[in-house]
């Protein structure tokens, strides 16, 4: 059971259902995490706003497959049972991926330990690991094989690396509040 009660949209504050409903509008379903942010429409924004819009800078630059990956490795490293729980059921229900048993290209084995580091032991991040990813953007491309220079794989390297945050941020929230999976 969690820590802290979660809103019911039906009963919230004015400001809360406006918040409810522009987040909605926007495709987004609300999650007990989300209900349970809601007791700060800052907080709400914080967590929730930022990992949408870089999860969408994500699946721009990498795709979407190679970003879930990413984000599944965040969170079982992390061990987030909400997070994983849902990127677990995505993989499988929109991507059609058996979590247990996972046949990875080389760059969604790069994607995957360095979300795993991310995760868990950032500071062990290799140079050498960080290099060997960034140049398989520079080799092979972005999304789609997009070409890719030295500056777009930075930022990529960028967004990865914030996107990493904002799920350990999530996991974070669901880990010390407790929300219910």
């Amino acid at each position: 059971m969690g820590r802290i009660s979660m809103i019911d949209p039906e009963t919230a504050s004015p400001e809360v259902k406006a918040e409810i409903a522009r987040h909605t509008a926007e495709g987004h379903k609300i999650t007990n995490e989300k209900r349970t942010l809601l007791h700060n429409i800052h907080a709400f924004r914080a967590v929730e706003e930022a990992s949408y819009a870089l999860d969408d800078d994500l699946q721009r630059l990498i795709g979407k497959l190679d970003g879930d990956l990413f984000e599944y490795a965040v969170s079982v490293s992390n061990d987030c049972l909400v997070c994983t729980t849902y990127f677990s059921k995505l993989l499988r229900e929109e991507h059609h991926l058996d979590p247990n048993h996972f046949v990875l290209t080389h760059r969604q084995e790069l994607l995957m330990n360095f979300g795993k580091k991310v995760g868990h032991t950032p500071k062990e991040i290799t140079d050498e690991e960080f290099e060997e990813l960034k140049q398989e953007f520079l080799q092979h491309g972005g999304r789609d094989g997009e070409p890719v220079d030295e500056e777009k794989a930075e930022e990529i390297m960028v967004v990865l690396t914030a996107m990493g945050a904002m799920m350990v941020a999530n996991n974070y929230v669901n880990d010390v509040l407790k929300v219910d999976v």
